[in-house]
């Protein structure tokens, strides 16, 4: 049988007020009295019932987000990032993987919902219509690595179009002209944005040519195979420059051209997108589009939070830069 409260303050020879104020506001009950009911819950091994506290006060202590790819080490950061600043606040982030699958990310605000969180953080879809009546419904939303036109929801992005410029026109000054955009589906905004980027740098430079070699998804797997598709090609038709979409795809780009003999960057020079920790240590040190992911996440939980204060405030979108990480991948053939 659950012990409950009533228990306690039999035990502990109290009122059940007693006991709560014990619980939520210690600093009401003299010391004796609060060593008393600790020594009694110790004792009757009571574990408060949360959940139950959380309903009636109508406020969570815990915090949704939604993410793109759980296994990749970007999300995986940014959700470190939310984790470091909800807890600052006593808050814990509770993390879903949509797998790129709008069912799923339905499911996954669905059941925050119904477990009451104070608020969720989105990063991949997020349709307008449910994002809407999330906020009518009272659960407050903040979208991340994305940006919005609704005046009434919150947004902290990185400039993914000047990212994939930033790649394209590296490229370009270490001597590369025939430039490969390699990333899928392109149905992923980050994605599109990255290849209209790529697209107005080329558009920029004359004598270089930009091809598109579309992927399913954003893994190793499917960068090594793209990969392959580029060493089959003719050494007329293959590109001097790879633009991958994210470190996971050009991580198996590297790995299918040097299986292939193709040397890196003699031969292709190669870049990616989010700069993962993984990247300096790639058999060929990878260049890379560095985005902040930590902060990222943290961004988005102080944005949420600024809402839940006060929920009349004006929504705030937030919008980093990119870096630029040079490193062996794309060493200049001119140099």
């Amino acid at each position: 049988m659950a012990i409950g409260v009533r228990d306690v303050a039999d035990a502990a020879g109290v009122s059940v007020g007693t006991v709560s104020n014990v619980l939520n506001n210690p600093s009401l009950v003299a010391p004796a009295t609060a060593q008393r009911v600790q020594s009694a819950i110790d004792e009757l091994g009571f574990v408060r019932n949360d959940a139950a506290r959380q309903l009636r006060a109508g406020r969570s202590r815990t915090i949704g987000l939604v993410v793109l790819e759980a296994s990749n080490p970007f999300f995986a950061d940014l959700a470190r990032g939310a984790e470091e600043r909800a807890y600052t606040d006593g808050l814990i982030v509770l993390t879903a993987n949509s797998d790129d699958d709008a069912v799923r990310e339905q499911v996954s605000l669905d059941m925050f919902q119904q477990q009451r969180v104070l608020g969720v953080v989105i990063s991949p879809r997020a349709d307008p219509v449910r994002i809407q009546r999330m906020q009518e419904q009272g659960t407050h939303v903040v979208l991340v690595e994305r940006t919005t036109t609704d005046p009434t929801v919150s947004s902290v992005a990185v400039d993914n179009i000047a990212g994939g410029q930033l790649a394209v026109n590296h490229l370009v000054t270490t001597g590369r002209r025939r430039i490969a955009f390699v990333g899928g589906p392109t149905s992923i905004r980050q994605v599109s944005d990255r290849l209209i980027g790529a697209t107005r740098a080329i558009g920029s430079q004359q004598g270089t040519t930009l091809q598109v070699v579309e992927t399913t998804n954003m893994t190793v797997l499917e960068g090594r195979s793209a990969g392959e598709s580029i060493v089959a090609m003719e050494p007329s038709e293959r590109p001097d420059g790879v633009f991958a979409a994210n470190d996971l795809l050009a991580i198996g780009v590297m790995q299918a051209l040097r299986s292939g003999g193709i040397s890196i960057p003699d031969d292709i020079a190669l870049i990616g997108y989010d700069d993962i920790d993984f990247a300096m240590s790639t058999e060929v040190p990878l260049s890379s589009i560095r985005q902040p992911s930590r902060k990222l996440g943290h961004t988005a939980v102080d944005l949420l939070l600024a809402r839940v204060a006060d929920p009349d405030s004006p929504a705030q979108h937030i919008v980093f830069d990119p870096e630029l990480a040079v490193r062996e991948s794309t060493h200049s053939t001119t140099s």
